[in-house]
Parts: structure tokens; C-alpha cells; sequence
């Protein structure tokens, strides 16, 4: 019946059967990406750590030489525009001066461009203005000149301690920042020895377009060197915030200590060096204009004692070491008052080594104490550094006019006692605590 039903068409005809679906077995959720490994920061002896010493390191060669490549030849400088020691200390008071006052605002672009860019651009500027130099027609162009070059200058120091505290671990935080002073005094040593061999032969003007082609090289250097910094983040600009970051640091009492250590130790290194070179070129030592600049060579005990500060702090604390540090420039500035040039040479070599440790260990403990708003607070630190060094070279100029080195040397010694009062201070503080 059923084969009747199919050979006359009687039945429906089949239909095929559809697949029955399978039931999907829910899929096990795909791992999340696992986040890249944390970036570790350089330390010394791995990966980047010596190109970014190295890279730091002909910065501040860069940054000294250009900033104080007139300070030996301020004798010629006031023999050819017929000016006073006063008058042409300007020539470095200016420099300084100009950089005390832009750091802070170009520390705080820093934030927003990063540092690497920020000392590359200063670098850029200062730079040129260098080659322009050689030909300023009279002291006042020449000390525009170095006025602005200071300012384009102040977006190196700020952002190279930022730089550091960011990328180094901070164990080795001062010694990095030590090697980064350490090319500060080989800088100015270079600077100064070089332009007093070269204006003996041919001139001021000859010397200073020397410095500028070596802060070129340095330059060139650098941005070649410099690694990539990996712990940047970039900020929106905010100048309420800004200022909200300066009034914390400027409200935090070991801050202010660290800046006015800072300044005032520069207070007696610029009075002593601006004035130097007046009392080796005058009777009765009456040196060449060579053998006075190479009397700066002395820089490289500076070299030796930034570099050793973080040996310094760890065996006798951050406050025992600026103790250690005032005694040795004043013991500096007491030696120098003899008048056979055996007497003024280690007094010399003590004021320098006494300088730079002081000032690698009160720099290092700024970015150190610094937990936000560390380009600011270094900046504020630089920015009082600089101060110093203009006061001092104005200063000690006039007090060199009116006394002789006798006056110099008083100037230097009170700045001294105020490092030792201010340091006095913080102990108290830290016992009390």
C-alpha cells in the first residue's frame, strides 16, 4: 500500500532532514595580554648607564664652559673696553642672573615636553649665541649676548636633575648626580684653561669662539648619547599648578635649607673665581695670560670630590658631609691669603673641593627629598645656585676693588658661616624630631 502511495504520487514527497545544530560548548575566555615587564631604571654597570653618564657628562662641559667662558679673561676684557673689574664681571653675572631667573619657567616645560627635549633645545640656542660672541662690538652687546645665553642655558640643569631622579635607581642617585657636577667642573677647568692659552695668542675674541666650538662638539654628543628616558610622563601645562608646586617646595623648611646651602656655597666659588684672575695677572705675581687660565685646572679636584660625595654621605651622613665640606673651603679661602703663589694654589684646591662636594651632596638630596614636582624643586635649587654665583661674582668684584683679596676672601668666609648655621639648623631639626 505504502509502495502504491509512493508510485502514484499519492504520498508527499520527503523532505530532506535538516542537521540538527550541536550544541556549542561555551569557549574557554582568552587570556588577557599579559602588561610588558616593568622597565627597570639604569644602574651603574647596566644597559644605558654609562651612555647616559657620558651624554650628562659633556652636557655639563657644555653648560660650564659656555656659562663661564669669560671669567678668565675678564683682565683683557677690561683692558679693551677700558672698564672696570665691576663692570666687566657683568659679562658672568649676566649669564648666571638670566639663568636664575628662566629655570623655574623652563623647568616647568620640561614637565610638559620632557627633558630630553628641553636640554636639547637649550643646547641649540645656547649654542649659536656662543658663535655670535666673538664679534660683539662693545661690553654692554657682549653682555646682552650672555644674558640671553644664560637664559637659553636654564632649561639643562633643571631637567638633567629631573632626568636623573627619574631614570637611576635611588641608590645611585648620587652618583650619578655627582658624575653629572663632575662634567660641570671639567667644563668650567676646560673652559677656562682653554680660552687663557688662546687670548694669549690671539686674543679674548678668539678664545670665546673656541669655547663656543667645543660646547658644539659636546652638543652633538650628547644627543647621540643620551638614552630614551622610559619613566617620563608627560603633563599638561597648568601654571596655577605650578605655582601650587613652588609654594609646597618654597613651604617645606629641608628645601629651603638645601637651596640656601646651594647658594650659598656658590656665593664664595664665584667670588673666588671672578676675582682670581685679577690678582694672578697684577704684581707681584703677574702670571701670563696662559698660565692664569691654567691655574683652573685646580677644576679637576672638583671632578674628584663631586664624583666621591656618595662615598662621602654614606660614611658620614648628608649633614656631616656639608660640614666637612664648608671647613674645607674655608680652610680653602684662609690658606689663600698668603702671598707666594704656593699659598694661593692649594687654597684654591681646597675651596674647589670644598665647593663641589658641598654642592653634589645638597643637589642630590633636593631631588632626593622631592616626592612630586621634582623639575620644579630642582629648578627652585638651581635657581638659587645661580644667585649665588651672580652675587658672588658682583660682589667679590667690589670687594676686590676695595680691599683687595683680603675682602674677597672676608665675603667668602661669611657665606661659609652661613652654610655651617643653616646646616646647624637641620641638625637641631633632625634631633628635636
Amino acid at each position: 500500500m505504502s509502495a502504491c502511495l509512493r508510485t502514484f504520487g499519492s504520498c508527499p514527497p520527503s523532505v530532506p532532514r535538516r542537521p540538527r545544530p550541536r550544541a556549542r560548548t561555551p569557549s574557554a575566555p582568552s587570556p588577557a595580554p599579559r602588561p610588558p615587564p616593568p622597565t627597570r631604571r639604569l644602574r651603574p654597570g647596566g644597559p644605558g648607564f654609562r651612555r647616559m653618564s657620558l651624554a650628562l657628562f659633556l652636557a655639563g662641559v657644555a653648560t660650564f664652559a659656555l656659562l663661564y667662558a669669560t671669567q678668565a679673561l675678564l683682565p683683557l676684557l677690561s683692558a679693551d673696553f677700558h672698564a672696570s673689574a665691576s663692570d666687566t664681571s657683568w659679562t658672568v653675572s649676566a649669564a648666571t642672573g638670566a639663568l636664575a631667573l628662566a629655570v623655574v619657567p623652563l623647568s616647568a616645560l620640561s614637565e610638559r615636553f620632557g627633558r630630553r627635549t628641553m636640554m636639547t633645545a637649550a643646547l641649540c640656542v645656547a649654542v649659536p649665541l656662543a658663535l655670535l660672541a666673538p664679534f660683539a662690538p662693545t661690553l654692554g652687546t657682549l653682555i646682552a649676548l650672555r644674558a640671553v645665553q644664560g637664559a637659553a642655558l636654564a632649561a639643562l640643569p633643571a631637567s638633567a636633575m629631573a632626568y636623573l631622579a627619574e631614570e637611576v635607581r635611588p641608590k645611585a642617585l648620587v652618583a650619578a648626580i655627582g658624575l653629572f657636577v663632575a662634567g660641570n667642573s671639567v667644563g668650567g677647568m676646560s673652559g677656562r684653561v682653554l680660552t687663557g692659552w688662546v687670548a694669549q695668542w690671539w686674543g679674548w675674541r678668539a678664545a670665546v669662539g673656541a669655547v663656543a666650538v667645543l660646547a658644539l662638539g659636546c652638543a652633538l654628543a650628547f644627543r647621540a648619547l643620551l638614552p630614551k628616558p622610559r619613566h617620563f610622563t608627560p603633563a599638561p601645562l597648568a601654571p596655577r599648578a605650578l605655582v601650587r608646586t613652588v609654594r609646597g617646595h618654597l613651604a617645606n623648611p629641608l628645601l629651603l635649607r638645601l637651596y640656601a646651602i646651594g647658594g650659598l656655597f656658590m656665593t664664595v666659588f664665584g667670588a673666588v673665581y671672578t676675582v682670581i684672575g685679577y690678582r694672578l695677572a697684577a704684581p707681584p705675581l703677574a702670571l701670563p695670560q696662559g698660565l692664569v687660565g691654567s691655574v683652573f685646572l685646580v677644576y679637576l679636584v672638583g671632578t674628584g670630590s663631586s664624583a666621591a660625595a656618595g662615598r662621602l654621605v654614606r660614611r658620614t651622613g648628608r649633614r656631616g658631609a656639608l660640614y666637612l665640606a664648608a671647613g674645607t673651603t674655608a680652610a680653602g679661602l684662609l690658606v689663600s691669603l698668603g702671598g707666594p703663589l704656593w699659598c694661593v694654589l692649594p687654597g684654591l684646591v681646597l675651596v674647589t673641593a670644598g665647593f663641589f662636594a658641598g654642592h653634589a651632596v645638597a643637589s642630590s638630596s633636593v631631588s632626593d627629598t622631592a616626592r612630586t614636582g621634582r623639575a620644579q624643586a630642582s629648578a627652585l635649587y638651581q635657581s638659587a645656585y645661580y644667585l649665588g654665583s651672580s652675587l658672588g661674582g658682583t660682589l667679590g668684584a667690589s670687594a676686590y676693588h676695595a680691599a683687595g683679596w683680603s675682602g674677597t676672601v672676608l665675603l667668602g668666609l661669611l657665606a661659609v658661616a652661613g652654610v655651617v648655621g643653616v646646616t646647624l639648623v637641620g641638625t637641631v631639626t633632625a634631633r628635636r624630631a
